[in-house]
């Protein structure tokens, strides 16, 4: 007798959302199915791989990051217009990190700076993430996604202290997509989303971005809440679990001990530019076997390397 492969069919679908414009514009999600299960289903839009970049000179970087990037980090349009010209990138996350009150504090008025200069810098969907103060990223946010009109850009992210102020400018009055954050639970994941949609955000201009730790530290919690998530929006129908997953890999794994710890210190580790891009890699791998439709990274040889995956994956 013939094998024949049974199939698990789902009720649910993910959203389909669109960040960018023009050739270069990007679409996440519209799966029916676990991440690469073609053999149950639709699979929907490929997964997708950004780059980070700072506004300010990234000092908190370990040196082989600064060394790569010497040339352009200390403008940030120069620095996207590399990335783009010189990685595998599907988009670039430009990182307010200098709008933080304990840091450098920069103004609303020059964080909108930067972000237009970086849009307008090149033709690659922008990602714009915040400095992680909701009071100040929701001011920030606001006149970021004014001086964006246009660009179809994605704010990430709102939070439960910040979702109506970014909401009603991004989602709402100027038309960029928005991400909802929450802290590796699923109710808190379903509850941003149902505040955004109630505010009067649609669903396909919402994307989650559910939290995220490095490999080794606490990671099976992200596991276990986006298994929770997809198989809520697939096998329950959950339509406010419907949405596409953002996961900035690079703000969690920039700052563990094993990618920062130098060859100095930690001989025996061996070389630190391979760690980082182990933990990267590995990190980026498990979230997007989790859920997760996209992913955020630092070094080319991770993003290099994820690609590939993706590719030989799907």
């Amino acid at each position: 007798m013939a094998f024949k492969m049974s199939t698990q069919k789902s009720s649910g679908k993910i959203s389909e959302v669109t960040i960018g414009t023009g050739d270069k514009a990007i679409k996440l999600g519209g799966q029916n199915v676990l991440p690469f299960y073609s053999f149950d289903g639709d699979t929907g839009n490929v997964q997708k791989v950004g780059v980070e970049i700072n506004d300010i000179y990234p000092e908190s970087w370990i040196d082989c990051y600064k060394e790569m990037y010497k040339d352009v980090a200390n403008d940030p349009a120069e620095w996207a217009k590399y990335v783009q010209d010189n990685t595998e990138a599907d988009f670039v996350c430009l990182r307010l990190v200098g709008a933080d009150p304990n840091a450098e504090n920069k103004s609303v008025e020059e964080c909108a700076e930067v972000a237009k200069k970086v849009a307008d810098a090149i033709d690659l969907p922008l990602v714009v993430a915040g400095c992680g103060v909701a009071e100040k990223d929701g001011k920030v946010f606001a006149k970021v996604a004014e001086v964006l009109e246009g660009k179809n850009a994605l704010i990430l992210s709102a939070v439960e202290d910040n979702y109506k102020e970014v909401g009603a400018s991004a989602g709402l009055a100027y038309g960029q997509k928005v991400g909802a954050e929450s802290a590796v639970d699923i109710n808190l994941a379903k509850q941003m989303n149902v505040l955004l949609t109630q505010l009067g955000v649609k669903s396909e201009n919402i994307v989650m971005n559910v939290g995220c730790s490095a490999v080794g530290y606490g990671y099976e919690y992200v596991a276990s809440t986006m298994d929770r998530i997809r198989l809520a929006a697939f096998n329950q129908n959950d339509k406010q679990l419907q949405i596409p997953i953002v996961t900035p890999v690079s703000f969690e794994v920039g700052h563990t001990k094993e990618a920062i710890a130098t060859e100095t210190d930690q001989p025996e580790w061996g070389d630190n530019e391979k760690r980082t891009i182990s933990m990267e890699v590995s990190t980026a791998a498990s979230v997007l076997i989790g859920g997760s439709d996209a992913v955020i990274l630092r070094h080319p040889e991770s993003i290099k390397t994820i690609k590939s995956f993706i590719s030989e994956l799907a």
